[in-house]
């Protein structure tokens, strides 16, 4: 896909203007039910309501428009927009799985997929097992006569471990099994696994595609079938569509997502350049560095890396770690990235005090989402927190 191809997409596809007073941005079509003239209307709109405006909770005009523009990006026949990233996941994986299935994950997932694996599925005969998604090799193992979902998360959000999506798939496609990969790190502006032979394709569009960090929601994309399929059993009985204000503002966000990507990718590498030789970071993660250690998969795979990348401290202690981060003036300490403001999170967060260990690199890792502001803004602030330890 050319430039102008995800031009048009982004600010004509789905948008029939002559249709709502030849307006510029479209309306936010904020009703909750539509009316019919003929029985005969209403009884297909029963019949078939993934192809009808009926009521609000399945299709509704303003989030078709964005649908159409999201299905297109991903090189995806269709595409359903939930209310959160954590909906999206739930539906694909719910809906492609029955009593006694087996699922084969990659390890350490994003944490409400590992709960669904661990809490709610087990509850129904669902096993989930899990393995290093670097090495082919490791999902070849894993797979059961009974495996029905490989699950991918290609980068995470935290080392940035990819899979192979291509052996992945033709894995899978072998044995019969659905593939899910989790896109929220690259958006489809960077990656698309369906163009790799991936089912479908998942992304937190309260990332990227909002990009002002003002809207929770979730995208999946992949064949028209099994969008139906998804909608007709976990999107209406679940209730987990996407409001028509909310797909307005992700359709506003699309209209700047490439320049935006395009700044943030840009000072990232400038902060990646910064940290690697800076004498208190003992290593920097970020999968398009030449240092990475899946560099040339990341360089096949992606074609960009956007804003998110962690590093290790050079410290002893837990508060060091704690200084560093409650000394920044301008970059947040919150969770989540994609949006205007740079953001950063220390893994040590999630662990009790006393469990730090100075000896685990993970202990003093840091992520850092890196926003719209200026590169020697962002340094500045980073000079207070290492000034702190």
């Amino acid at each position: 896909m050319d430039n102008m191809d995800i031009a048009y997409i982004l600010n004509e596809l789905g948008e029939d203007r002559e249709q709502y007073f030849n307006a510029v941005a479209p309306p936010i079509m904020q009703s909750s039910n539509f009316a019919f003239k003929k029985v005969g209307d209403l009884r297909k709109a029963f019949a078939d309501e993934y192809s009808s405006y009926l009521y609000s909770r399945g299709i509704n005009p303003t989030v078709d428009i964005l649908r159409k523009k999201l299905a297109a990006l991903d090189h995806a026949e269709d595409c359903l927009v939930f209310n959160s990233g954590a909906s999206a996941i739930f539906a694909a994986v719910l809906a492609n799985v029955k009593a006694g299935d087996h699922i084969v994950s990659v390890r350490k997932p994003y944490t409400w997929a590992q709960k669904m694996f661990n809490v709610i599925l087990p509850r129904f005969g669902v096993a989930t097992t899990y393995v290093d998604g670097t090495q082919i090799e490791n999902f070849e193992r894993a797979i059961l006569p009974n495996t029905a979902l490989i699950y991918l998360e290609s980068p995470n959000s935290w080392d940035y471990a990819l899979q192979d999506l291509k052996a992945v798939a033709e894995l899978a496609k072998a044995e019969n099994i659905v593939t899910i990969c989790d896109n929220s790190y690259c958006t489809p502006l960077y990656q698309r696994p369906i163009d790799f032979g991936i089912d479908m394709a998942l992304q937190s569009a309260t990332k990227y595609i909002g990009g002002h960090s003002d809207t929770v929601a979730g995208v999946l994309s992949g064949s028209r079938a099994m969008m139906e399929k998804i909608f007709n059993s976990e999107y209406m009985t679940a209730g987990i569509g996407i409001s028509p204000f909310n797909a307005w503002l992700l359709i506003r966000g699309l209209r700047t997502l490439p320049v935006r990507l395009q700044q943030i990718s840009a000072t990232t590498l400038q902060l990646v350049q910064y940290l690697k030789q800076h004498p208190k970071v003992e290593e920097v993660l970020f999968p398009l560095d030449e240092n990475f250690s899946q560099y040339e998969l990341a360089r096949q795979q992606m074609q960009g890396g956007c804003g998110l990348l962690s590093f290790v401290l050079k410290v002893d202690t837990i508060q060091q770690v704690e200084n560093f981060c409650e000394s920044l003036q301008h970059i947040l300490m919150a969770v989540s990235w994609g949006g205007h403001e740079s953001l950063i999170i220390p893994k040590c967060a999630g662990i009790k005090p006393e469990w730090f260990a100075a000896e685990n690199k993970g202990h003093r890792m840091l992520r850092l989402y890196v926003g719209l502001e200026d590169a020697a803004y962002l340094i500045k602030d980073l000079e207070r927190g290492f000034a702190a330890i």
